[in-house]
């Protein structure tokens, strides 16, 4: 279990779901006193939604840890982050129902969550993805369990794998989420990454992401970015072009 006698761990995890659903994996990355990555961890979940994948990331860095040394969770995932901090306790008080009566999404997950936290100190830290200057952590977690999802293999420092490749060149626009930004979505813990590409039309329309969510090529897009649909679902309008 990782912790020892530090005052404060800084970490990062991520999920990606080549599909959503589809080939999926998480992984965790610890940074020194720098911030820079020392240790992480990368596993494969065979088809799994994206939202399941954050979730996982989440649960094996909390299973890791040391509990008693205080933890900084830096994530790109609004929903996994809001799953267990912010929609949970309603959750529990309904008996596992969200606010329209349906059963939560991801129980079991979250439930696990839910009770690796009990007792700890953990600050949890929204970092918006693939942002120019972005968080390298959160990067670096990014790469991991993206490269876990397309090969399907465990990765990480304990087993002596080298850095996860990078990723492709996006030509998403930076800077156009929020950190920290207010909850738009209902508590209802769906399992829809773009949660708002609502309207219909043929598959050249774009139109602007009214929540984070992940294309299908593993990259993330921000909340207010330019989106398209494409064959698995709604994600960068060049990887449309691409499918």
């Amino acid at each position: 279990m990782i912790g020892g006698m530090a005052e404060r761990v800084i970490a990062a995890c991520d999920g990606a779901s080549k599909g959503n659903p589809g080939p999926a994996g998480w992984a965790w990355v610890v940074a020194d006193g720098d911030e820079k990555p020392v240790r992480w961890e990368a596993g494969a979940l065979g088809t799994a939604t994206n939202n399941v994948a954050e979730l996982t990331a989440l649960e094996r860095l909390l299973t890791t840890m040391d509990p008693a040394v205080p933890l900084e969770v830096r994530m790109d995932s609004q929903y996994a982050m809001k799953a267990v901090t912010t929609w949970l306790p309603g959750w529990k008080r309904k008996g596992w129902k969200t606010a329209a009566g349906k059963p939560v999404a991801n129980q079991e997950l979250v439930a696990r969550i839910d009770a690796l936290l009990e007792g700890r100190k953990v600050e949890f830290k929204y970092v918006p993805a693939h942002q120019v200057d972005g968080d390298p952590l959160n990067d670096f977690a990014d790469r991991a369990a993206s490269q876990a999802a397309v090969v399907q293999e465990a990765a990480g420092s304990a087993l002596g794998s080298p850095e996860p490749p990078p990723s492709p060149t996006s030509a998403a626009s930076p800077a156009r989420a929020r950190s920290g930004a207010t909850r738009k979505r209902p508590a209802s813990g769906g399992t829809s990454a773009s949660g708002g590409a609502s309207a219909s039309g043929g598959s050249s329309r774009t139109l602007k992401a009214k929540f984070p969510g992940r294309c299908r090529c593993g990259r993330s897009y921000a909340a207010g970015e330019l989106i398209a649909k494409n064959p698995d679902g709604w994600g960068h309008p060049e990887c449309r072009a691409s499918a």
